[in-house]
């Protein structure tokens, strides 16, 4: 979602001072405002995939930790040969 021609509104938050310091030194030129804004986002983001997980799992059961590291490894060798394919395309 392209959050830049949303609406926006003003908010007071509460956080660590050390924190917020370390958000603002690597905030760059888009602010500190953009740079939490994003973070929220990616916590949005990262709850709605552990609802999805979470129903999946009731629904199907959990997953292997064997399951999750053949995909894994799939997911590994199928970077591995679009490399080699776009390095012999050049």
């Amino acid at each position: 979602m392209d959050s830049s021609s949303e609406p926006t509104g003003k908010y007071s938050i509460t956080m660590p001072r050390d924190i917020a310091e370390a958000a603002k030194a690597r905030s760059g030129p888009s602010g500190l405002s953009a740079y939490v804004a994003a973070a929220v986002a990616r916590q949005i983001e990262r709850d709605n995939l552990n609802e999805l997980i979470s129903v999946a799992e009731a629904e199907h059961g959990p997953v292997s930790d064997e399951k999750i590291q053949a995909l894994r490894d799939q997911l590994v060798q199928g970077r591995r040969e679009q490399a080699q394919r776009g390095a012999s395309a050049a």
